[in-house]
């Protein structure tokens, strides 16, 4: 886990307020530490395993067997690791770092994100190489978190990686919703929707599951791999043409999405034996940052977990919250710390650099010009911003004077979706590097 100490940029150094800050975002990490998590919720005594009221008797199956997948799925995997002991038989861990502490039986693979490559694939194939090796009398966890659906691949019959693809660059660039991306995902590929389910020949499966969309939709997460799915071939299709993207879909999408048969739904015998348990998400990231900030003297208070939407339109919204807390003192005193949850979404016009959290930021520069007193900060939990290597920026009253004494004016920069280079020349990104978890964004608004 990332300490305070990487959260610092250059107006959080200068701010007398900073130290207090920075420990207030190492906290929203470590509330959602993966292995915590897990080891929170899988309890052990002797060959007996308690997990969210159902209890396991090891000794009842022929193999006991793990599969994790996601950006959080190390930390999860070595935690219910060191819980299974000489009980876990072997295992299969997908994630999109390496590791100098992996160890047998497990087999660890990188594969790509956010959009799919050939590692994809083959972590695919070896998913599905492990799954067919199961019987009715195995146990599989599932070890399941955020950027699954990319780093593990296995599309369906005539679709090819390519298309797939063209089909998630397209999807990312509309402004589609992580919910409404997965949905695709759900139809076209073979291990999402359930499809790991389908594969075990009927086995006892246990899902653990990190969250990293609002709302916490199970068949959402990581596209549901062991989740029915709710969502029709109808649904995709109406969510291209919503988009506008059926011209720019490869013919094998189009043809799929229509002939396909659907996956299973609630209430599929399928799911008899399966466990889904949500282990963590957003709402535990943001309780522990207002837990932090009430220990350093801030008035905590959460203003959503549901935060959605255009990044620029929420910037706005939480920009005025912010001014208007500030003079009111309303709906807490100042010193305040407020946070918002969620995940945004960016329509990409330009061929600049950022992501989400970043353009939210450059989308407040101009809301906050010039008003003392105030902090805006956007945080990834993953530490990675779309396709960048920082998490976020930070936002003040002063930055727009910097940003004009330097020739940058933000609006510019937002024609572009160029927000990376904006904060990068005043040294306000947020740089924590890969924090090892994912549970969706979060937005700090300070008042001083």
């Amino acid at each position: 886990m990332v300490s305070a100490e990487s959260f610092w940029t250059s107006s959080l150094r200068l701010s007398p307020e900073g130290g207090r800050i920075t420990r207030v975002l190492s906290a929203a990490i470590k509330g959602i530490d993966p292995g915590m998590a897990v080891t929170r919720n899988v309890i052990r005594n002797g060959d007996m395993l308690t997990i969210s009221g159902r209890v396991y008797d090891l000794r009842s199956f022929h193999r006991v067997i793990l599969l994790g997948m996601g950006k959080a799925s190390l930390a999860m995997s070595v935690a219910l690791a060191n819980i299974l002991a000489d009980r876990l038989s072997d295992g299969l861990v997908i994630s999109k770092q390496p590791s100098l502490s992996f160890y047998s039986p497990m087999t660890l693979l990188i594969g790509g994100h956010p959009v799919p490559d050939e590692h994809s694939l083959e972590a695919g194939k070896k998913t599905i190489e492990l799954l067919s090796s199961l019987g009715p009398d195995d146990l599989l966890f599932c070890l399941i978190s955020g950027g699954s659906s990319a780093l593990v691949a296995a599309p369906l019959s005539g679709i090819s990686l390519a298309d797939i693809q063209v089909l998630s660059s397209a999807l990312i660039a509309s402004g589609a919703r992580i919910d409404e991306i997965n949905t695709l995902r759900r139809k076209l590929d073979k291990l999402k929707g359930g499809g790991v389910v389908n594969m075990t020949a009927g086995a006892t499966v246990i899902s653990l599951i990190l969250s990293d969309v609002v709302g916490n939709s199970l068949e959402a997460i990581a596209s549901g791999p062991t989740a029915p799915d709710p969502s029709t071939r109808a649904n995709s299709l109406a969510i291209l043409a919503k988009y506008g993207l059926e011209p720019r879909v490869p013919t094998s999408i189009l043809r799929s999405l229509r002939t396909s048969p659907e996956n299973p739904k609630p209430g599929d015998p399928l799911f008899a034996k399966v466990q889904n348990v949500i282990v963590g998400g957003n709402l535990q990231a943001a309780q522990a940052a207002l837990t932090q900030a009430d220990l350093e003297g801030f008035y905590p208070y959460l203003l959503s977990a549901n935060l959605q939407g255009e990044a620029r339109q929420a910037a706005f919204e939480l920009a005025t919250f912010l001014r208007q807390a500030h003079l009111a003192g309303d709906p807490v005193p100042t010193p305040a710390c407020i946070v918002a949850g969620g995940e945004t979404t960016v329509t990409l016009q330009g061929d600049g650099k950022g992501g989400r959290n970043t353009e939210l930021a450059l989308a407040a520069v101009s809301e906050l010009a010039d008003f003392p007193g105030v902090m805006l900060v956007t945080l990834a939990t993953d530490g990675e911003d779309g396709p960048t290597d920082a998490a976020g920026a930070v936002v003040m009253g002063s930055t727009f004077r910097r940003a004009a004494g330097l020739g940058l004016h933000p609006g510019h920069f937002l024609d572009r979706n160029d927000s990376y280079t904006f904060f990068s020349a005043l040294d306000d990104l947020l740089k924590p590097g890969q924090t090892g978890t994912n549970a969706n964004d979060l937005v700090f608004l300070f008042s001083f």
